[in-house]
């Protein structure tokens, strides 16, 4: 059966991270660490370590199928013009992989939020959030006044987490890049 995605969109222009700002503290008194790709160094095995974190929590996806092989995941994911190392940010807890936001900035002129998720055991401590909220910043840096997504209609913990951030659902008809 086919899914009929929830397309999201996000006004970089208006948007507010300060008001989140206390979120990368509360990670790092609980012990996690937050980085990105490029500072672990986008080497084979932390392209490895992505795809397994990015497996696991796309287990989660309603009605999400087969993951991608690892080949396919590079090649699709990775080996493609708008991957940036910069734009993927990890979570980090004593140097497990525990949660992951990747964003890609699109040749159309907009950025796209591609995976958030954190690993079951660590949800529900603002980890999901504050990652986003850094791959939210990593677009505004690169000039792009939009970012997107799209989620599977029943998955409404993400659904929530992103209208919190100021994601509004998108009007094909309105222009966006």
């Amino acid at each position: 059966m086919a899914v009929d995605w929830l397309k999201m969109r996000l006004d970089l222009d208006a948007f507010d991270g300060s008001v989140f700002d206390s979120l990368g503290r509360r990670c790092a008194r609980a012990g996690i660490e937050l980085t990105t790709m490029a500072a672990l160094g986008d080497s084979p095995e932390s392209r490895r370590s992505l795809y397994e974190l990015n497996k696991a929590c796309s287990a989660d996806i309603p009605n999400r199928g087969e993951f991608f092989s690892f080949e396919e995941y590079v090649a699709q994911r990775i080996e493609t013009p708008s991957y940036d190392p910069e734009g993927v940010v990890l979570a980090l807890d004593g140097g497990a992989w525990v949660g992951m936001s990747a964003a890609t900035i699109r040749p159309e002129g907009f950025a796209f939020n591609e995976m958030t998720g954190v690993l079951r055991p660590y949800r529900g401590r603002g980890l999901s959030l504050t990652m986003k909220v850094l791959a939210v910043e990593y677009a505004r840096e690169k000039g792009v006044r939009w970012m997107r997504t799209f989620l599977h209609p029943d998955n409404s913990p993400v659904i929530a987490m992103n209208r919190r951030l100021g994601y509004v659902e998108e009007d094909p008809e309105s222009p966006t890049a």
